[in-house]
């Protein structure tokens, strides 16, 4: 395996991979062997031993052709035709075992590496923040850890199993080669320098093409995520042609890149089989003479000849191999590329553990703009929210009211200015310790493709059922969910389509409910609901917000009116703030808003 890992190497080195981080082959080469496959080093040395015998067998059948002819068809010693003939069978039969042996491991070896790939992968993205995800769409992160793992998954369990192999095998066939005629060897070798040089060339073109082929894939894919989800939509506008065209036109021009590197892909075929042709008629010639001239035996010739033609398939093999594991390399570069990202939001060494009750917090002329944003998002807000109370924020669509929000919990971090719980900054607490202290309901609302029990349960991991129930029974959830199929142990499908918008926020209420965490946070959290619901679940939230250090944003001013206080919005900054009575009397925005009966 040394022996391979060199000889890929040297060939590999200084060859660019044609992605957009234009990596050297042998640096990613290297982070294969180095971070996953050495891990399996005592498995690959007993798959090495098998790969040997079944190469080295491979050889010998080639070289006991020779005595067979000579000894045996030629010159008539019965004597020897069974010991070789059982000599032959064992050839065989041992080799059949070897080959199975070490096929198993390292395709064992194989997968598992990249299993581990695809775990790290997926790990890494949990591990990036928001910003991430709003670069990046779902669907092409899913086809990174579908699409182009699964070439990875080609090359490298085909390239550690299949290279290997084929060169041992190349290598002791070559040895009989010379062994039985040296001249007539280097002969016969001069001419594959073409071939090899025919089976760069294709590799780099299959690289080229596999990094568009990766990319289409993960435009496709991001395309049909964003189709089912909005699926309701596309029918109700009768989309459906333009989204069959649309989507039909990236299946197109998927089909043709893979179409086209088939094509690049079995080039060699005829060009290899041409030089062989070639090879063969000069063997079958050269060879004549020297058998007719006394200067070689029939066996001799028959040995070498058999010792070419098998070796002629591990070499077939070998371009193929290389052609799948350049298209692998591409893959790889994607794959790594995303597992290099780093956060943007990062945590401190030695970070605090956050251990709250009844927590103040605190924005201290805080500003944030967004990437590519022409205006910022908030500039220079401060206020207070003291342990145990409740403070509303309301205010226009995009005066900053959600980024306020996601600040709390870290999904971003102000470009100037702090944010203090309780006199900490929060970029010196463990981002972990921080979110356990914090129970979130957003207008968007996430419902999993699972049961009631797990839904509700995801707010605090190992709750028991009977607190389960007790929180369904606080968000005015119960009902409805005794009423489903299966009650609680009902799936409730992609994004909760089996349930209304009113009761999919009314599971995200119970799920905040389970997590009884300090810290409280309201993103409309009653928007789905009607007014008699609406009123049934304030007491459930007037509830669940005592002792609590709650921020509520709501576009219905009836919601927030008990509020401690009210921060009223616009254009990034707070304009207004008081009670909701004596913002009322200050005549203002609030007043406005509140008078001309519009959602905030």
């Amino acid at each position: 395996m040394v022996l391979v890992y060199h000889i890929i190497m040297k060939q590999m080195v200084d060859k660019p991979v044609k992605t957009r981080r234009n990596t050297p082959t042998f640096l990613i080469v290297r982070r294969i062997i180095d971070n996953y496959v050495a891990a399996h080093s005592k498995n690959m040395a007993f798959a090495t031993f098998f790969m040997v015998l079944s190469a080295a067998l491979t050889a010998g059948f080639a070289m006991i052709i020779q005595p067979v002819i000579d000894d045996v068809l030629t010159s008539g010693d019965l004597e020897r035709v069974w010991l070789l003939g059982g000599a032959i069978l064992a050839i065989f039969v041992l080799r059949g075992f070897s080959t199975y042996q070490h096929t198993i491991i390292m395709n064992k070896i194989g997968q598992t590496i990249v299993g581990k790939i695809q775990s790290d992968l997926f790990s890494r993205f949990l591990d990036l923040d928001l910003k991430f995800f709003h670069d990046n769409p779902s669907g092409q992160l899913i086809s990174r850890v579908v699409n182009d793992v699964n070439v990875m998954r080609a090359a490298v369990t085909d390239g550690i199993t299949g290279i290997a192999k084929n060169l041992l095998t190349l290598v002791f066939l070559v040895g009989v080669m010379f062994y039985q005629d040296w001249l007539l060897s280097v002969l016969v070798f001069l001419i594959f320098p073409f071939t090899a040089l025919f089976v760069a060339w294709v590799g780099r073109r299959l690289r080229k093409m596999s990094g568009r082929i990766q990319e289409d894939m993960a435009k496709l894919s991001d395309m049909l995520s964003q189709v089912f989800q909005g699926i309701r939509l596309v029918k109700a506008y009768g989309m459906e042609d333009h989204e069959r065209a649309r989507t039909g036109a990236a299946i197109s021009k998927v089909r043709d890149l893979v179409i086209k590197s088939v094509r690049v892909n079995n080039l060699s075929t005829p060009v290899n089989e041409t030089l062989v042709g070639i090879v063969v008629f000069g063997i079958i010639i050269y060879g004549g003479y020297k058998v007719a001239a006394h200067e070689s035996t029939a066996g001799e010739l028959l040995s070498f000849i058999t010792a070419f033609s098998m070796s002629y398939e591990p070499m077939k093999r070998l371009a193929k191999l290389y052609s799948s594991f350049q298209m692998g390399l591409g893959a790889a570069d994607r794959v790594f590329e995303m597992m290099d990202t780093t956060p943007n939001i990062k945590e401190v060494e030695n970070a605090k553990e956050a251990v709250y009750t009844k927590p103040d917090i605190s924005f201290e002329a805080v500003e944030f703009e967004y990437d590519g944003a022409e205006k910022k998002a908030l500039n220079g807000v401060s206020f207070t929210m003291f342990g145990g109370t409740v403070t509303a924020l309301v205010g226009p669509s995009g005066s900053g009211k959600t980024t306020i929000m996601n600040m709390i919990p870290r999904f971003f971090d102000p470009t100037a200015g702090r944010i203090l719980i309780d006199k900490d900054d929060i970029r010196s607490l463990s981002i972990q310790s921080l979110r356990q202290n914090m129970a979130l309901v957003s207008q968007d609302i996430t419902i999993f493709d699972d049961t009631v029990w797990a839904n509700i349960g995801y707010g605090r991991k190992g709750a028991y059922q009977d607190e389960i129930i007790k929180a369904a029974i606080a968000a005015e959830a119960d009902e409805f969910i005794r009423r489903l199929p299966h009650g609680y142990d009902t799936r409730l499908g992609e994004e909760g389509l089996k349930l209304s918008g009113g009761q999919r926020q009314r599971i995200a209420i119970a799920r905040a409910i389970l997590r009884n965490a300090p810290i409280l946070l309201l993103d409309e959290a009653t928007s789905a609901l009607d007014n008699e619901a609406e009123r049934a679940i304030q007491a459930s939230l007037a509830e669940l917000q005592k002792g609590r250090t709650t921020l509520v944003i709501a576009h219905r001013l009836s919601t927030v009116q008990n509020a401690d206080q009210i921060l009223v919005m616009e254009n990034g900054k707070i304009v207004e703030r008081g009670g909701h009575q004596s913002l009322l009397e200050r005549g203002a925005v609030y007043a406005r808003i509140h008078g001309a009966g519009l959602r905030a």
